[in-house]
Order: structure tokens, then C-alpha cells, then sequence
């Protein structure tokens, strides 16, 4: 059976990337980043503060840290719980310890159901990003226009004064970004395409990528992997010393990765980010922002 004449035409191939939201600039190929203030390396920690109902739905697929064995899974469920209850009460304080501000990502069904959880946060000066209704309204292609749009309102009237934005999963469908521009949303942290903050164009105005390495999660590497925490502290460190090495080639850059409450805020694990944030402020020219403060910086230095 022979394939259809039009089954290897792409109409979308373009020079570079193919899609229309920025252009190919490689890094040897544009101007150094310089910071106004000499930082050379911008740490941003994301924390995401999620929802998980206790029965999902399975299209178009569980988020990654959802419930895992059959209905009623109580042990999961209650780990992430735990996460919200326990857990990031000890980032806080390891934040605070180290004065170190973070950017909370955060579901409308958390803003909803544990306003002190909200007001712990603001009170440390931490930023408030939207992370989408919750674990169970995932963003993809299947929606149509108004469900999205819906979607993102909801989380809009949860959180009014949120200028980031990450997608539950971290997906998006073809719409999310214009969606978001549409929104006021100025930065968004699902995309990792570069090493620096970046442009994004959609129909509705520029939005802001702030690139998020998924390799450095503690989801990805402390579960999926099943690797030590010391190994986790030792990884993160080297990508910092690394990228600080890179300096004088490529000019600044962004470091952004996630610490999750109900992984991180075990007591087992919460030592591990201890010796983290001091490896972290022991580096010279690295210096520890929130995804706002980030994306202002490198703009600023255009």
C-alpha cells in the first residue's frame, strides 16, 4: 500500500524552528547576555503547589504525580497531601534560612481550599505564579477554544495579581500561549528552549519563556530515576558550577528547576536541600530569583 502524496508534506517547515513563536537564534550566533548587577548565573526555584483529586481523569492523560493504583488510591493521595500540609512548611523555612526567594506555582483548588497555606506564602515574599485550575485540568489539543479559555479564567480569578504562569504537566495545546497573553500573563515557565529568558509570539501579544530544565526536577530525578539525594544535591550543583564556567562564551544564564513539597519536604529529604541552597550561595557571580525577578533582569540588560 502506497502512502498518499501529501503524507510527507509538512506546510509548517520553516528555516530553523518549526513553530511561529520565536525565531532560531543559536548561541553562537547573537549578542552575551550581561546582567546589570554581574550576575552570571540566575537561579530560579519553582515550587509546585498542586491539587490531586483522589480520582483523576484519565484523558488526555494522568499528570505525572497523580494517583496510581485503583480507585480509591488512598496512599498516594495522602502523600501529596502531605506535601501541602508538611512538606513545603519546611522549604519555607529552608528558604528563609538562606533568604532566598522562590516562585510558588500554584493550582486555583489550592488557592480555594487552603487560603492559610496562600498567606504563608505572600508573608515570606515568595512570588505566586498560576499553575492552572489543578493536576486534573490538564491543557492539550482535544479542548476547544472556550474550554481552554475557561480554564484559564478560573485560575485568573484565583489568583488576579499572578503575572507567571505554569501549565498543569507542564502541556500546553496549540491555543495555551495566546490564551495566556490574552489573560495578562507576561511569563510563561512550561517551555526549555534555551538558556535565557525569550521572547514568545502569539496572536495576542508577547509573552515571556522562562526556560524550566525538566532533566533537574526532583520529580524526574529522585522518583523516575530513583536516584540518592545526594546525588540530587551533587547534580544541581554541577549544572550551576557548569553554567558559571560558560560565562565568558555564552554570557548569562538562567538555572530553573523544581522542588516539590510532597517529595523534597519529606524529612529524609529536606537535609538534602539544605546543603543545596548553601552549595548555591557559596558560588560567586550566581544569584537566587524568583521567575519574575529573572525575566526583569535579562530584560532589562537587552
Amino acid at each position: 500500500m502506497s502512502l498518499p502524496e501529501d503524507y510527507l508534506t509538512y506546510p509548517s517547515r520553516t528555516y530553523g524552528m518549526d513553530n511561529p513563536h520565536y525565531d532560531w537564534v543559536p548561541v553562537n550566533n547573537r549578542p552575551k547576555a550581561t546582567l546589570k548587577d554581574g550576575t552570571k548565573v540566575a537561579v530560579t526555584i519553582i515550587v509546585p503547589v498542586e491539587f490531586f483529586p483522589l480520582n483523576p481523569p484519565d484523558a488526555p492523560f494522568k499528570h505525572q504525580g497523580s494517583v496510581k493504583t485503583p480507585y480509591p488510591d488512598l496512599r498516594h493521595f495522602s502523600s501529596r497531601d502531605y506535601g501541602n500540609r508538611v512538606g513545603i512548611y519546611r522549604l519555607l523555612r529552608a528558604f528563609e534560612r538562606f533568604s532566598i526567594k522562590a516562585t510558588f506555582a500554584i493550582n486555583a483548588e489550592i488557592v480555594n481550599r487552603y487560603p492559610p497555606l496562600i498567606d504563608a506564602i505572600r508573608a515570606d515574599g515568595h512570588e505566586i505564579a498560576a499553575h492552572g485550575v489543578s493536576t486534573a485540568h490538564i491543557h492539550h489539543a482535544g479542548l476547544s477554544l472556550s474550554e481552554e479559555r475557561d480554564l484559564i479564567s478560573q485560575t485568573r480569578k484565583a489568583l488576579p495579581d499572578a503575572t507567571s504562569w505554569m501549565s498543569p504537566a507542564r502541556n500546553e495545546s496549540y491555543n495555551t500561549l495566546s490564551l495566556l497573553s490574552e489573560a495578562g500573563f507576561d511569563i510563561c515557565l512550561d517551555w526549555e528552549a534555551d538558556q535565557r529568558p525569550h521572547a514568545l509570539q502569539t496572536e495576542s501579544g508577547q509573552i515571556m519563556s522562562l526556560p524550566h530544565y525538566g532533566e533537574l526536577g526532583d520529580f524526574k530525578l529522585l522518583l523516575d530515576r530513583s536516584q540518592t539525594e545526594e546525588d540530587w544535591v551533587i547534580q544541581i550543583a554541577e549544572a550551576a558550577r557548569f553554567q558559571l564556567g560558560l560565562y565568558n562564551q555564552e554570557g548569562a544564564s538562567v538555572l530553573a528547576f523544581t522542588m516539590t513539597p510532597y517529595i523534597l519536604g519529606q524529612p529524609f529529604r529536606i537535609k538534602a536541600v539544605a546543603e543545596l541552597l548553601a552549595k548555591l550561595q557559596e558560588m560567586a557571580g550566581l544569584k537566587t530569583m524568583t521567575a519574575r525577578d529573572t525575566v526583569s533582569a535579562f530584560m532589562a540588560s537587552a
